[in-house]
């Protein structure tokens, strides 16, 4: 893994040093701010740690660039997901959870950088929640993911994410081997109290 300090990010201690830790990755316009409620919320003994995305576009911070709505830069994608994985390895050693499970929790552009993560470090990830994620790319090879619990939530009437998306998304990690839980939404892209009560109830199933 490529090794990446310069993340500016938030690190918050757990008070259960054997829990898993969370790595919190925020959507489109979000900061290293936006989803550590949200983390408390899922597992409130954890440790969280979260990122802020490097991309700048309109004045909106990302994890990486695209090229239009729902067009990902690939190689910007590739290059950032490697970016992340070595800030992944650099914390652990630093914060001293080396030996703790990591579960990805993302919304929107983090979860698709999240799912780029799953697919190309499968080691990395024990579990991930994926609010609104996208097919970040479409693997040559299916990844060798049966170790990986999923769980996906997504809107029926998403304007951005299609409903054929979400369900190509799923195949291709079950395809992988990972065991993947998906959550409709009634609703469209932004999250409701339905999502976060269903990903806590798998989270703690």
């Amino acid at each position: 893994m490529t090794a990446a300090t310069d993340f500016i990010h938030r690190f918050v201690p757990g008070r259960d040093p054997d829990a898993p830790v969370l790595l919190l990755l925020h959507g489109t316009g979000g900061d290293e701010n936006d989803l550590i409620e949200l983390g408390r919320r899922l597992m409130p003994g954890s440790a969280l740690i979260s990122p802020r995305g490097k991309i700048l576009e309109n004045g909106m911070l990302r994890f990486f660039r695209r090229l239009a709505e729902g067009v990902f830069d690939l190689p910007d994608l590739k290059r950032r997901t490697d970016e992340l994985a070595g800030f992944i390895s650099a914390s652990r050693s630093q914060y001293g959870w080396e030996k703790n499970k990591l579960i990805a929790v993302g919304y929107s552009n983090g979860a698709n950088i999240a799912a780029s993560l799953a697919l190309s470090y499968p080691e990395v990830l024990s579990q991930a929640v994926l609010f609104r994620a996208m097919v970040p790319f479409r693997p040559d090879v299916p990844a060798k993911l049966d170790k990986l619990k999923l769980f996906l939530s997504a809107g029926r009437h998403d304007q951005i994410v299609p409903v054929e998306n979400t369900l190509e998304l799923k195949q291709i990690f079950e395809t992988s081997g990972a065991q993947v839980f998906l959550h409709w939404h009634p609703g469209g892209h932004p999250l409701g109290p339905d999502d976060i009560e269903a990903a806590s109830k798998w989270l703690h199933g």
